[in-house]
């Protein structure tokens, strides 16, 4: 009785590992769950809105214009960031300031530092 006990034990424990490591490689190469917050990216995604992410855009470099990406936040890397990619590296995009009273454009150059962990 004892040793059947034991079998049913380490039975579940290894189902458990087993599991656990699949999810562990689903979320880390495949994709996770991410929970927006903020305006920036509305209407196309709403504040609070739950978001599942996939990264293997990052791991074959297939990031295109029109994408949009979640990165750690510079000012606090525990939370994340969400945005549309409007150029990429070697691209020109015009920016103005919405305060310029005439309106003024500039062009600027994109220049890209990522590093894929």
């Amino acid at each position: 009785m004892l040793r059947n006990a034991l079998g049913k034990t380490f039975r579940f424990l290894g189902y458990t590992v087993q599991y656990g490591c699949i999810a562990h490689c689903a979320f880390e190469y495949l994709g996770g769950i991410v929970v927006c917050s903020g305006p920036s990216m509305e209407p196309t995604i709403q504040n609070s809105d739950i978001v599942f992410s996939e990264s293997l855009s990052r791991h074959f470099y297939c990031i295109r214009k029109g994408d949009i990406v979640i990165v750690k936040s510079p000012n606090d890397p525990k939370s994340n960031i969400c945005k549309r990619v409007i150029g990429l590296e070697g691209d020109k995009v015009c920016t103005s300031n919405p305060s310029d009273f005439l309106k003024s454009h500039s062009y600027v150059s994109i220049r890209v530092s990522y590093s894929v962990n």
